[in-house]
């Protein structure tokens, strides 16, 4: 009975409150412009800013309006969806010039899908409060295919009501929406303890499908044992990164698309960072940082994350 309650408690799979006639979307890159497109598959009026101005033009001929600058979403959106690489990027977005919140309407919800350091959530939200704007940190785990398929799992932070009145828009791009608390960053801290798992996960699977390649093993028999066996986890299962062993994943597609080993790095130096704040001691995610910094380091920036089996692979010198 206990663990019914938690479920009903966090998971929310019902309509929400308010229908926002008005979405607005900023940051269409791998992610941002799925989750943008599925906005207007559910019907929605879709305003549209990004730099790069072939995912805009996409995006408007399947019925997206665009934006000169982020000013302009805001001034056109009753909610607004921003989904951006960096700290930097998401502050300069709604607090620089020309930006959300010097145009946003009283009372437009803020959701943030960028994975930040909390304490840059926090600094938005106090920033949109001076402006009666309301303001929720809402990132995504699921990758590329969740994305493209309107099933990624939305870890929220902010209040209830704001939570409540988001539900339907997050409905139109995911599956799973998990309210993880009232206070702003709630959403960010889980999502930073989750891919700093992902990161240790995928470096275990990589070793472990490499090693059993030097022996001789065949990885797809390998990957029978493992994925009904102790060892079963997402980066064997669901995004293995031995090519050819799952269609459509990254390493099938010599390691394009999905999570660039640079973002992973990101997100593993905020997890240091919010780790450091915290005194609280992360062996494997400091590991897991190093790891992926050398992957970088050989030229993988670009390439997926788990393009770490290829550098295991490939690099004599560990």
């Amino acid at each position: 009975m206990a663990f019914s309650f938690t479920f009903q408690r966090f998971f929310y799979y019902s309509k929400g409150t308010r229908n926002f006639s008005n979405v607005g979307f900023v940051g269409l890159g791998q992610m941002g412009s799925r989750m943008a497109k599925n906005i207007l598959k559910k019907g929605h009026k879709l305003t549209i800013f990004d730099i790069n101005k072939n995912a805009v033009k996409k995006l408007c001929e399947s019925g997206a309006t665009s934006a000169e600058n982020a000013a302009e979403v805001s001034q056109n959106s009753d909610v607004i969806i921003t989904m951006l690489p960096s700290n930097k990027h998401v502050l300069d977005c709604y607090i620089g010039e020309k930006s959300i919140l010097s145009s946003a309407k009283k009372n437009t919800l803020l959701i943030d899908s960028s994975t930040i350091d909390p304490s840059i959530s926090e600094t938005v939200a106090q920033e949109a409060e001076k402006k009666h704007v309301r303001f929720i940190d809402g990132p995504v785990s699921g990758g590329i295919n969740a994305a493209e398929n309107g099933t990624l799992t939305f870890m929220v932070g902010g209040s209830k009501n704001n939570f409540d009145d988001a539900k339907h828009i997050f409905e139109a791009m995911g599956s799973r929406i998990v309210h993880c608390g009232e206070k702003i960053g709630m959403g960010q801290a889980a999502k930073l303890c989750n891919n700093m798992l992902l990161a240790i996960s995928m470096i275990g699977t990589a070793e472990a499908f490499n090693l059993g390649q030097k022996l001789g093993l065949d990885s797809k028999i390998l990957a029978e044992i493992v994925n009904s066996s102790s060892g079963r986890c997402w980066a064997s299962e669901v995004y293995n990164p031995v090519p050819g062993l799952i269609p459509n994943v990254p390493s099938s597609n010599n390691y394009q698309g999905g999570f660039g080993s640079a973002l992973m790095v990101k997100d593993l130096g905020l997890a240091q960072d919010v780790a450091s704040r915290s005194k609280t001691p992360i062996l494997l995610g400091s590991l897991a940082h190093q790891i992926y910094l050398a992957v970088i380091s050989k030229g993988f920036a670009d390439k997926d994350f788990s393009v770490i089996y290829q550098f295991l692979k490939e690099d004599k010198n560990i």
